[in-house]
């Protein structure tokens, strides 16, 4: 059994067990989302009537940073210059259960 769910704007697929890095929850977020699809063997859930009553269960094992980006931009003969970096705030989850109904 595995479901698709969309969290910060990005969609992963998601089996029982499964560790992985999302864009920071909010400090308190509930321990459910809601699926956009759902498989289990040959059924295949996808309506939002059909998933109204489906979970993902998960829980917050950490919040961490990534990988820091370092841009840098300049313009040509007029001695302008910027550098700049980043570091995505990413939440690391495990998903606890599956539920269709």
């Amino acid at each position: 059994m595995y479901a698709v769910i969309k969290t910060g704007g990005r969609q992963y697929r998601v089996e029982q067990g499964q560790v992985l890095e999302v864009n920071r929850l909010a400090e308190g977020a509930d321990d459910s989302l809601t699926p956009i699809l759902l498989v289990d063997g040959g059924t295949v859930l996808a309506t939002p009537d059909q998933l109204s009553k489906a979970s993902v269960g998960f829980k917050v094992l950490e919040d961490t940073r990534g990988k820091k980006i370092n841009g840098f931009t300049y313009k040509n003969k007029s001695n302008q210059r910027k550098r700049w970096g980043h570091r995505q705030a990413l939440s690391k989850i495990e998903i606890t259960s599956i539920k269709a109904s």
